[in-house]
């Protein structure tokens, strides 16, 4: 019996060694796939098998990731690290994963992203970056992502997010902004009329609420009407630059000079949304225009009735007391007459 059982976990160690599957991990062959997870983890493991495709670490403790970490599986494609304790990110962290098309850091402790952290994955379709904290997204996180449909960004700290980010995927189909620090001012409006032209398009979001200022707090960035964003301040650039800067900010200090709080303040409130309807574009320039004519061709026509009754009414009553005139004038001459005349007659 004890013969038995020593050969049987031979057996089983020389098959890990064949297939080259890490000890605390189970490999699926047929689906060439490897579930690290729940393991207690602080590393990836060394030794995984080369032809895999899918990777799952989740529920691990893994802290950080080095440059080229998934040297050993370049062939992969779904990589799950869901619920690690993952602060940083190295810029070559996933270099190498030509295939990869999923990737999900949902529940982990990311603050930020390196510009071209994901500029080696070429095939990404879905990208989770749920539930981290990250407060700030660069501009462009790499080349366009041609194949990307899924982004999700929702439960983090975002206060804002570059129009510019969002059109590098031209393709994605699925959005996740909701449960962020949104800031609704200015400097969010770029993001709204992205929003309204990718549902337009038939894009699916979920809902952008705001988080400041008081003005819109709790409110749904896209029912917040256009005329009620202000334009930002262009940032000064001195007065030899410029002069007089467009929108009123000549008393600005310049880039060199320090700024005070009260012109922060100032600078701050600028951008803040003002309920002031103002047009904003053709369209309703346009509204503006036919509604007045219209207005006004309504009052021009009510004049001109109100001058054609008058006129008539003036005209029957000049008729009207000039016939009782003419009837009282009679009688007087016929009794101006004596009776001389009478005879004569």
């Amino acid at each position: 019996m004890k013969g038995e059982l020593l050969l049987l976990s031979s057996v089983i160690f020389l098959l890990r060694v064949v297939c080259g599957c890490p000890t605390r991990c189970r490999c699926h062959s047929p689906s060439r796939s490897v579930d690290c997870s729940r393991q207690g983890l602080a590393e990836i493991p060394p030794d995984l098998p080369p032809q895999t495709l899918t990777l799952h670490l989740q529920d691990n403790q893994i802290h950080q990731l080095p440059a080229f970490a998934f040297r050993s599986v370049p062939h992969l494609r779904t990589l799950n690290l869901y619920n690690n304790s993952l602060s940083d990110l190295a810029p070559g962290v996933f270099h190498g994963l030509q295939h990869l098309q999923v990737l999900n850091l949902t529940q982990n402790s990311l603050h930020s992203l390196e510009s071209r952290l994901f500029h080696s994955l070429p095939q990404l379709r879905e990208l989770d970056l749920s539930s981290n904290n990250i407060s700030h997204l660069p501009i462009s996180l790499g080349k366009p992502w041609e194949n990307l449909t899924v982004f999700a960004i929702q439960q983090n700290q975002l206060q804002q997010l570059d129009r510019e980010l969002l059109e590098s995927m031209p393709n994605v189909r699925l959005l996740f902004l909701k449960d962020n620090l949104w800031k609704c001012n200015c400097h969010l409006l770029s993001l709204k009329l992205w929003l309204e032209k990718f549902i337009y398009k038939g894009g699916i979001t979920d809902s952008v609420t705001c988080a400041s200022p008081d003005t819109w707090k709790g409110k749904d960035l896209l029912k917040i009407p256009h005329e009620l964003y202000q334009p930002c301040p262009f940032p000064s650039l001195g007065v030899g630059t410029w002069g007089v800067q467009q929108l009123g900010s000549a008393h600005r200090p310049g880039p060199g000079s320090p700024e005070s709080p009260s012109t922060g303040q100032r600078d701050h409130s600028e951008c803040e949304l003002k309920p002031k309807p103002r047009p904003v574009n053709l369209r309703h320039a346009v509204a503006t225009v036919v509604i007045t004519g219209v207005v006004c061709g309504i009052v021009c026509l009510m004049m001109l009735a109100a001058a054609i009754y008058g006129c008539t009414y003036a005209a029957v009553t000049a008729q009207y007391n000039g016939g009782r005139l003419a009837q009282t004038d009679e009688p007087v001459k016929m009794e101006g007459k004596g009776p001389h005349d009478l005879t004569q007659a």
